[in-house]
């Protein structure tokens, strides 16, 4: 069917909305507390959802239901709901983050994750968790972001199929509406446009799939006799590979120290943590948010499912490059007109809920761990408040430039998990040695680290070992290291370590 105007003024129309939207936060943000972690007045179901809209990029809306899509050598690696075994990890892990994580944030006035490190091992500690961090997520936002520009240039493509550069164009759109309000109305106005994304994404998504039903003859039924007939609702696999993604070993395992590490030690999500009022909001936003997002995959592979049947019927016009490709392939082709804008702009409310949070989280860890410390102690609130937005405006160039470096990448939902968990392994480790030890000390926390980086390195260019099990190996070898060479090499306890 193509593009239309009426889908042009829908998706116009939420693009400058949630704009402008934002934009109206700046008047709350008086002090750099405010613009990082607010005035921690928010509901906590609030702050729930936006962690899971934080945590929903594009590399989920299109490439999840690509996964259920696809057909694959082994009913492990995907075209299937088996990565729900994953999401079930993701729902363990949040227990355990509220019950041993969560407490340690909320005994002092921390505005990042990384401040705990510092009081436990000292700054050098600290300064290494953060590098790894503004290096980690720069990487995988910036893929996140050409992830976005896939659908843009899908979008467009309709219309101007011969405009130069139409991929670039797309990149610096999506990144510099969503620096717009990030910049001006900080952690409140990624919150609350965060809520009205959700909603947005979630309310197109189900839009999808009822026109995927009434478009597929038989419906449903149809649709379960072609999905089971290929295999495409097996739930579990008890294979014990360790170059398969989805086996229930992996997924249960690889699921859990995955959310530990990236709800328990990355700012990005640690930051939506210190916005609740107190532990006990916290952990419950945290807790409720794993069940919204395991409603939110299975919504996904079903979509999925359904694309996989519909082509059944109605055949591929032409080869795709990537299966990125079908679903909003199918959007801007088979939509009505008006539907087709509305689910396009969905998934622009996914991609820009998880950027706006990207940039304020990679700005506070780059002043509040960084600047002040090391640069400007005596720097005063107003100033860093100036700083604050200037360095969310240096991301977002940064992120845009990485975007279109990662048009050569593949598949962007791989990609983008494996960036974060060859890291995540080394912090998550890093976290546990200064949370569940008394033994451990800052020698062997650095030398742990610089272990598991190493050895995930390895594991990344020299093994097929799946990318799920990434962060768990990560997090193993950091931890033993640092706990024996703390052992072999004991320091005495001065400073921040006196405390611990």
């Amino acid at each position: 069917m193509g593009f239309s105007a009426l889908d042009y003024a829908v998706l116009a129309l939420y693009l400058v909305g949630i704009t402008v939207f934002g934009v109206l936060f700046r008047k709350s943000q008086k002090t750099v507390k405010d613009y990082f972690v607010g005035a921690k007045n928010i509901n906590w179901v609030v702050i729930s959802l936006s962690i899971v809209a934080t945590e929903t990029s594009t590399l989920t809306l299109i490439g999840v239901p690509a996964i259920a899509y696809a057909n694959y050598a082994h009913p492990e690696q995907g075209g299937n709901y088996t990565y729900l075994q994953v999401v079930v990890g993701y729902i363990i892990a949040r227990f355990v983050i509220s019950f041993l994580f969560i407490p340690a944030y909320f005994k002092g006035d921390l505005m990042t994750a990384y401040k705990l490190l510092e009081n436990r091992f000292g700054v050098s500690v600290k300064n290494f968790a953060a590098s790894l961090f503004l290096v980690m997520r720069a990487l995988a936002e910036g893929v996140r972001i050409y992830a976005a520009s896939i659908v843009l240039t899908a979008v467009l493509g309709t219309s101007l199929p011969d405009f130069p550069n139409l991929t670039l164009w797309s990149i610096v759109i999506v990144g510099v509406l969503t620096l717009i309000y990030t910049f001006e109305g900080g952690i409140a106005a990624v919150i609350w446009t965060d809520l009205i994304q959700l909603i947005i994404y979630i309310g197109g998504s189900l839009v999808a799939a009822y026109m995927l039903l009434s478009l597929v003859p038989g419906g449903w039924n149809e649709i379960y006799s072609i999905g089971s007939a290929a295999g495409k609702f097996q739930l579990v696999s008890f294979d014990w590979s360790l170059n398969l993604p989805f086996t229930f070993w992996a997924g249960l395992l690889g699921g859990t120290f995955l959310t530990m590490a990236s709800h328990g030690t990355d700012q990005l999500l640690v930051q939506r943590l210190l916005t609740c009022k107190d532990q006990r909001d916290s952990q419950k936003a945290l807790i409720l948010s794993g069940f919204v997002v395991f409603f939110q995959f299975a919504l996904f592979l079903t979509i999925g499912v359904m694309l996989f049947a519909y082509y059944k019927f109605f055949p591929l016009s032409s080869t795709l490059t990537s299966n990125d490709e079908i679903f909003p392939k199918f959007i801007v082709e088979r939509l009505p007109h008006g539907i087709s804008g509305l689910v396009i702009a969905a998934i622009f409310a996914a991609a820009m809920s998880n950027l706006s949070g990207s940039l304020n989280s990679l700005a506070s860890t780059t002043v509040l761990d960084f600047y002040k410390p090391l640069i400007n102690p005596n720097a005063s609130d107003e100033s860093l408040l100036k700083l604050s937005r200037w360095l969310t405006a240096i991301w977002g160039v940064i992120l845009i430039l990485i975007a279109i470096m990662a048009r050569g990448w593949g598949s962007v939902f791989t990609v983008g998990l494996t960036i974060a968990s060859l890291v995540y392994g080394t912090m998550l480790g890093a976290f546990l040695l200064g949370v569940v030890t008394k033994r451990a000390n800052s020698i062997g926390v650095v030398v742990g680290m610089l272990a598991s980086i190493a050895a995930m390195t390895a594991v990344k260019f020299y093994t097929d070992l799946a990318w799920t099990w990434y962060v768990l190996t990560g997090t193993v070898v950091c931890f033993s290291v640092g706990y024996v060479v703390s052992s072999i090499f004991p320091k005495p306890a001065t400073g921040a370590e006196a405390s611990a």
